[in-house]
């Protein structure tokens, strides 16, 4: 079945809606979690976005950032974020998106991302390329690190402060063996590397909804799409332990080895 035409309209509905509340709302921080920000508007998209998936696939599973999970035991489960980078949307930063992700047997078959200030909306399918509105992109060509911008997405944890020390200090390597750093911390990220305008995004501290989608759109953009260390990513737990923590490492395939060298 060709889900683009179903992810695109939902995500192009979900940006109305975004774009009509940009810089109108604040977001509230999540309990325990200074890092993460809710407003009304994530709530409304993830709405929407359940209403079109229950009224079209009402056999598929769903899990939701902010709704939590419906478990239809189906061998199909799609994943929303409703606001990816809900910090920048709430402080009035362009720089956050929408996404939404279909596994099939827990394996990424179909996803689309949508950057709504920016009028953008990506979209891939198994086996059949990424797009951009319409257009079909491709990872970045560059094969040295050292000529690349590198996106990476850093969260403080001061429930374990010895690990964001740790973290930055392997950042720092990093950055002297790339051109310039980058980071909005969103999903934006991901469409700059999709399209190759960024080397590469790496993250340590991300949740299932924050993979899904952008894992399809790199992979078929000609990308390598792996946890932090290089091993696949195993989406099987989602439905049942959806707060377990991802890493990811998303690159075109030679800065990824280069990368994993750097980490490893």
């Amino acid at each position: 079945m060709d889900y683009r035409n179903f992810i695109s309209s939902a995500l192009e509905e979900a940006s109305i809606i975004a774009r009509d509340n940009f810089g109108k709302v604040s977001g509230t921080v999540k309990e325990g979690d200074n890092n993460q920000v809710l407003t009304e508007t994530d709530l409304q998209i993830g709405k929407e976005i359940i209403e079109r998936i229950k009224k079209e696939f009402p056999d598929h599973s769903i899990i939701d950032e902010e709704a939590g999970v419906i478990d239809s035991k189906s061998i199909f489960t799609w994943v929303i974020d409703p606001i990816d980078g809900t910090s920048n949307f709430a402080n009035g930063v362009p720089l956050y998106g929408i996404m939404l992700g279909l596994l099939k047997d827990n394996e990424p078959i179909a996803g689309g991302l949508a950057l709504p200030n920016f009028s953008e909306v990506y979209i891939a399918e198994k086996g059949n390329g990424a797009y951009c509105n319409g257009e079909k992109i491709s990872i970045s060509k560059e094969t040295n690190l050292k000529n690349s911008l590198v996106a990476y997405g850093v969260d403080g944890h001061q429930e374990k402060p010895e690990f964001t020390k740790e973290e930055c200090e392997l950042l720092a390597e990093i950055i002297l063996n790339i051109r310039n750093l980058r980071s909005s911390n969103s999903v934006f990220d991901i469409a700059m590397v999709a399209k190759g305008n960024y080397g590469a995004f790496l993250n340590r501290t991300s949740k299932v909804w924050d993979n899904v989608a952008q894992q399809i759109i790199i992979e078929e953009a000609g990308g390598v799409y792996t946890d932090f260390f290089g091993q696949k990513i195993d989406y099987s737990k989602a439905l049942s332990q959806p707060q377990d923590n991802f890493t990811f490492l998303a690159a075109s395939p030679k800065l990824h080895k280069q990368l994993l060298n750097i980490i490893k």
